[in-house]
């Protein structure tokens, strides 16, 4: 090893904080079904510290070279945190319908985009219960709560 650390070849980029990458990638669930998959299709572009990807997902890109392919298994809980009961909220169907379409119906399984307070942005909600009055909705990130596996193929880092 040179008296100043480990040679680091200039030719090759390694992913930085704040990096910008072409890449493919997979998400799986705990089941090992596809979230999001981009290797059948075209690659991804994304730019580290933007809250494009999970910040414990970016953690384990950090040093990777261009061209590197590789898979990540993380636990239960830590790429989207852990399922937090106060995201489980009652909405009453007349808010919704003051909200949104008057006459939209709401069945389980059902995904609501919402605008934030500010009206600049927007975040989903998937229905779990149904009432005469009401719906329950869940505002935790899908896969909260769960073990997921991250693979990638980076393909540029600038």
């Amino acid at each position: 090893m040179p008296p100043n650390g480990p040679e680091i070849d200039p030719t090759v980029n390694t992913v930085q904080p704040g990096s910008f990458l072409t890449l493919h990638y997979r998400l799986a669930g705990p089941d090992g079904a596809d979230v999001v998959n981009t290797f059948r299709d075209k690659p991804a572009t994304l730019s580290l510290g933007t809250g494009q990807l999970a910040p414990a997902i970016e953690a384990h890109l950090i040093g990777l070279s261009e061209g590197a392919h590789a898979a990540f298994d993380l636990p239960a809980g830590t790429a989207f945190g852990q399922r937090n009961p106060e995201l489980l909220q009652r909405v009453k169907l007349s808010f919704l319908h003051e909200l949104g379409d008057p006459d939209a119906d709401y069945a389980v399984g059902d995904v609501v985009e919402f605008p934030t307070p500010d009206g600049q942005g927007r975040y989903a909600g998937v229905v779990r219960e149904t009432g005469t009055d009401w719906v329950l909705f869940d505002f935790n990130h899908p896969l909260a709560g769960q073990a997921v596996r991250f693979e990638i193929q980076l393909l540029g880092v600038l």
